[in-house]
């Protein structure tokens, strides 16, 4: 393998293009080999790339950089911010760090906090997409602020109501959070206890504040 080409992971934002940093497009639309989701394909890809796209068969996909890697640098494109629960995890086991150099983006999460001029620094972020996250997590605070990221198993509904029956208040305030950056973005602004009241919201974000 040479040791000159590297893995370059791009955050490529929250979705909507314009979320994008300069640095990351310029280096998707440079790149020789190019790796992504379906979506990020449809957007940024063009003719004379040869790409590979991010699908469940991830040993797959690091087949192709690997095989790949020996000729250029490849390419791959992940959702929000490369170190935000990406495909950044898979790679640092299956390649030397060294091989790996990240372009951040702007995570749904930031985005959101942003959208609601909230600080984040003293948040608790925690993810339910695919996971469960520990109880210490989660555990309600007085004060505490809580960031989520949901999935279609654990969404708006069902999170509102584990988080009431672990003992947040049912007066806490919930943000919810879909379509982040896209034309029809919605923010709802409700409590725990009337979180039901308001359509599901599956891949999401949600924010609890005491």
């Amino acid at each position: 393998m040479n040791k000159q080409n590297k893995i370059i992971v791009v955050g490529i934002g929250p979705g909507n293009p314009d979320y994008i940093v300069p640095k990351g497009l310029k280096t998707i639309q440079a790149a020789r080999y190019l790796v992504g989701g379906k979506r990020a394909l449809a957007e940024f890809s063009h003719a004379g790339q040869d790409t590979c796209a991010i699908t469940a068969d991830i040993p797959g996909v690091m087949a192709f950089i690997r095989d790949r890697l020996q000729q250029a640098n490849v390419v791959a494109m992940v959702s929000g911010d490369p170190g935000y629960y990406s495909l950044l995890d898979a790679l640092r086991r299956e390649f030397p760090a060294e091989l790996i150099e990240v372009i951040p983006g702007i995570s749904s999460m930031q985005y959101a906090f942003a959208k609601l001029a909230l600080p984040w620094h003293d948040a608790t972020l925690a993810s339910f997409h695919g996971r469960v996250p520990g109880a210490s997590e989660v555990a309600y605070q007085p004060g505490k602020i809580l960031g989520m990221l949901t999935d279609g198993e654990h969404n708006s509904h069902t999170i509102a109501e584990v988080l009431c029956n672990i003992g947040w208040p049912q007066e806490t305030r919930l943000y919810i959070c879909s379509r982040l950056s896209y034309e029809d973005e919605t923010i709802y602004t409700t409590t725990l206890q009337d979180a039901a009241e308001f359509p599901v919201v599956t891949h999401g974000i949600l924010i609890a504040v005491d």
